[in-house]
């Protein structure tokens, strides 16, 4: 391989983790771990691999649930799923919400790799350069969905998932006014019991991301008993 490939292994097993990574890092791979599928979601954010080796059976988000979610981003990285079992509903489910192929254990490192290097060859590159194809503009603010990507005035802004999905959710609502309800309903889903407390941290974080001066946000506003909005920024004229 002409470029090195960053692979992110999904798997709660310490030494299963221990003994495959040594394997991974032989055959050339570069590797970053999550150990839960909470944490898959976050570094698949952070680190924005080439291929995700993703476990079915994982603590506090399953590898379905993990897998899902990736693909609901419109991210289009090649997903293996990794199962101890060997029921065949798995591997449907698996497939059916996005995944590219499928190992069960117990397999050799010889035919995981061989189907590591099948899954990228079908996968089309990257472009160079990101592209505008389904990128939502809102002033000099642009946000890629398929490649994860976020732009203010041409210099990218690194978002963590729940940040960039907040994000995405009020560009595809410039003007809007959009309940708390709604917010958490989208973000985090129907049946989440949590503090909506946490809705406005992830504003927070947002605001200190792309605003010019959080403390005065101009772009993520504020709606007093309601909820929050996008205002269209114009870009500064010279």
């Amino acid at each position: 391989m002409a470029e090195q490939v960053t692979v992110l292994l999904v798997e709660d097993e310490p030494s299963f983790v221990e003994a495959l990574v040594v394997g991974l890092k032989r055959e050339g791979f570069r590797v970053e771990v999550a150990f839960d599928g909470a944490e898959a979601l976050d570094k698949f954010a952070s680190v924005r691999p080439d291929l995700v080796l993703l476990d079915i059976m994982l603590p506090r988000v399953s590898g379905i649930d993990v897998c899902r979610t990736i693909r609901a981003g419109g991210a289009r990285t090649p997903i293996i799923m990794v199962t101890a079992k060997t029921s065949e509903i798995d591997t449907v489910v698996g497939l059916e919400v996005g995944a590219d192929d499928y190992v069960s254990k117990p397999y050799r490192l010889r035919e995981l790799v061989a189907r590591m290097r099948a899954v990228l060859r079908r996968t089309p590159p990257a472009q160079e350069a990101p592209s505008l194809e389904g990128a939502l503009e809102v002033g000099d603010l642009r946000l890629d969905p398929e490649r994860h990507e976020v732009y203010l005035r041409g210099q990218e802004v690194s978002l963590p998932l729940k940040e960039f999905e907040l994000l995405e959710l009020l560009m595809t609502n410039v003007g809007r006014a959009l309940t708390r309800e709604t917010l958490i309903d989208r973000i985090w889903g129907p049946h989440y019991v949590g503090d909506t407390k946490t809705l406005d941290v992830h504003v927070k974080r947002l605001r200190a991301r792309v605003e010019d001066d959080p403390a005065r946000p101009q772009r993520i506003t504020t709606i007093r008993g309601l909820g929050y909005k996008l205002e269209m920024v114009r870009p500064e004229q010279d």
